[in-house]
């Protein structure tokens, strides 16, 4: 594999270290820049709706740009992102801050992908995306830990100083080693996106996606302050905790791919679904144990995201049938999707930690899978309509 192909996996650990390692830091910037907890939720909420705006709009906008250059602006804009969070002076700035570096991840997959198959052969390509996307789940297992501990340790701030060298970095040796004039693909259009959108039954898998995966992170976003507050973890641990989520994540990942690729998409979502929901109401009662809190959040990671292969899949599979000449485009908007979910779950969680208490972030995360679980059901059984009609 060429070099050029490991600065795009590099930047795609750093982009995906600064997106989930907030998790872990909710606590200690509420309590710095004196706001509470749903306020410091929101910059997760900001970020994932900079993601949402990015991927789809921002990538059709820059479709005619040289893929070089705009993966150089890109990792720029994510390194000046980071910068201003390192420095932010006031909340708001680092709202601001949280903004740019989310719309800069948003376009960022949508085209590292294209330029990591331009990179190799043809009969290379998967393995391309496959180790380029490496970065991401290697971010959730390590970077995202040991930002958190950075954080608990010398700060916050020291957090995304560490970040923004990473994607200095990642943005050099993309400079030094990514080809001039890459291959491009036709640009996706905003008429493309627009004939997505107006399918009923793509529509539906996107709001299974949201759904879905928004109901993890009405918890999700505020695990640091159950796991202090309620579980009675010194700050000092939550790092080693969220590594133990990462490494489930990890092999729930990988897990997921394979029950779909088994068990066909539907089904093994239903699966998913149905263990999410069940695990999450167990964490509103074992928050209260430490012990009980860990071995919870060890399986809680492996479901949490063992739903992304079977979604993204079965979301490809139906635009293949409705929207041929668009699959690209409907792929990139459900990644869209799952950032609207990460938005609206942080909202949710927000509005319950106001109102609330912290532990009830867990059941109400279960009843928004169940959810999930019923759309999932209503689309397995338009598939088989659709089948039997086609007999």
């Amino acid at each position: 594999m060429p070099l050029a192909l490991f600065a795009l996996t590099l930047s795609a650990f750093a982009i995906g270290t600064t997106e989930f390692v907030i998790v872990g830091l909710v606590p200690t910037i509420a309590a710095d820049l004196g706001v509470s907890l749903p306020s410091a939720g929101l910059l997760v909420s900001l970020y994932a709706l900079g993601v949402a705006v990015g991927a789809p709009v921002l990538t059709a906008l820059t479709g005619r740009w040289d893929r070089k250059l705009v993966l150089l602006t890109l990792m720029a804009l994510f390194v000046a992102g980071n910068l201003l969070a390192w420095q932010a002076p006031s909340y708001e700035s680092l709202i601001t801050a949280r903004i740019l570096t989310g719309l800069a991840h948003g376009v960022f997959f949508s085209i590292g992908s294209t330029i990591a198959t331009s990179l190799v052969s043809k009969d290379k390509e998967a393995s391309a995306i496959a180790i380029m996307f490496t970065g991401l789940t290697v971010a959730l297992v390590t970077g995202v830990p040991l930002g958190t501990w950075i954080g608990q340790e010398l700060g916050w701030r020291a957090t995304f100083l560490v970040v923004s060298v990473l994607g200095l970095i990642a943005l050099i040796g993309s400079a030094i080693l990514v080809p001039k004039n890459l291959k491009q693909s036709a640009p996706a259009k905003i008429t493309d996106q627009l004939k997505v959108l107006t399918q009923p039954r793509l529509l539906l898998v996107y709001a299974m996606t949201a759904v879905g995966y928004g109901g993890t992170f009405v918890a999700f976003t505020y695990l640091a302050p159950i796991l202090e507050q309620v579980s009675g973890f010194a700050s000092s641990s939550i790092g080693w905790i969220m590594l133990v989520y990462g490494v489930s994540v990890a092999v729930g990942n990988i897990w997921g791919g394979k029950l779909a690729d088994k068990m066909g998409p539907v089904k093994a979502l239903q699966l998913i679904f149905s263990a999410l929901a069940l695990v999450l109401l167990v964490f509103t009662f074992t928050a209260q144990s430490q012990i009980g809190a860990v071995l919870t959040v060890l399986i809680w990671g492996a479901f949490a995201f063992g739903n992304v292969p079977g979604l993204q899949v079965y979301v490809v599979q139906l635009a293949e049938k409705h929207t041929p000449n668009a699959v690209d485009v409907a792929s990139g908007l459900n990644i869209a999707a799952f950032n609207v979910g990460i938005a609206f779950g942080s909202v949710v969680g927000g509005v319950i930690v106001e109102d609330m208490a912290l532990t009830d972030t867990a059941w109400i995360g279960a009843a928004i899978v169940v959810l999930a679980f019923a759309l999932t059901r209503f689309s397995g059984y338009l598939d088989n309509r659709a089948e039997k009609c086609v007999v």
